[in-house]
């Protein structure tokens, strides 16, 4: 069991609360084998933005915030 995964998920969910324009899914990687694959996870949390950006471990939301952005330049 991850210890950080609930706070990523907790914050995503938050986010695409907020927003419109945000979505957030929770995968469990090991129940997703393709899924695992195809986003390269080789650990968790692993956050995906828009199929290009990612995020590895447990990013404070100021940095979720920033990579957001980032994507969608």
């Amino acid at each position: 069991t991850c210890p950080y995964c609930a706070g990523s998920v907790v914050l995503a969910h938050h986010m695409a609360v907020a927003s419109p324009m945000v979505r957030a899914d929770m995968v469990e990687a090991t129940e997703f084998p393709h899924l695992t694959t195809k986003y390269q996870v080789m650990g968790v949390p692993r956050t995906v933005i828009n199929e290009t950006t990612h995020i590895e471990g447990a990013a404070p939301e100021p940095l979720v915030l920033e990579k957001l952005r980032e994507a969608l330049e």
